[in-house]
């Protein structure tokens, strides 16, 4: 068996191994959805971002709710705050990096809104401080971690943390908790 054979090998079983981990995150998970569904239902919207693989994410589960999943529906409020390049980058320039997000979710964000931080580490800088300023609006916050969750699980109301420490396991584990979550939500409509 060649190296690439083994090492291809590997991979899959690393990524077996944090998904079926996530049994352990299947009561957050429906617990989220539920909120998320009644954050809709309630005339509330969802606001997602993150950093790099995450801000990919953030833009997919935003895409699946505003267009959507499977079911055929009415399209549903969803913004990710990863896309405008002129705002991230004055905000950027004018403020730091680090609030890239805080400024978005001060301009955007109301008291019934659900606001969605997801970073693989639960520490980087500007998604904390998304959450934190979205905290002081009186929104519901959702942290989505891997590791121990970092600052981000003890700052969030309700948090889902993907048990692992590799990156590109946390992202794939990602992807399929914001599919569930679309999923759900287009059960609900």
């Amino acid at each position: 068996m060649s190296e690439n054979i083994k090492r291809i090998e590997s991979i899959f079983q690393s990524h077996l191994d944090t998904i079926h981990k996530l049994s352990s995150v299947i009561n957050d998970v429906n617990e989220v959805a539920d909120i998320i569904k009644k954050t809709l239902h309630a005339g509330g919207k969802v606001l997602i971002f993150g950093n790099g693989g995450s801000a990919s994410d953030s833009q997919h589960i935003a895409a699946e709710i505003v267009g959507r999943f499977v079911k055929e529906r009415k399209g549903l409020p969803a913004i990710a705050l990863t896309t405008d390049t002129s705002i991230l980058t004055a905000v950027g320039n004018d403020y730091g990096f680090e609030h890239i997000f805080s400024r978005q979710v001060e301009a955007l964000c109301l008291r019934n809104d659900v606001v969605i931080g997801i970073s693989t580490s639960g520490n980087s800088k500007n998604v904390v401080k998304g959450l934190e300023k979205a905290n002081t609006l009186g929104a519901i916050t959702i942290g989505l971690t891997g590791g121990d969750g970092g600052l981000i699980k003890k700052i969030s109301n309700h948090s889902i943390v993907v048990d692992s420490n590799e990156t590109a396991r946390i992202q794939e584990a990602h992807i399929l908790i914001g599919h569930t979550l679309c999923e759900l939500i287009d059960e609900s409509i």
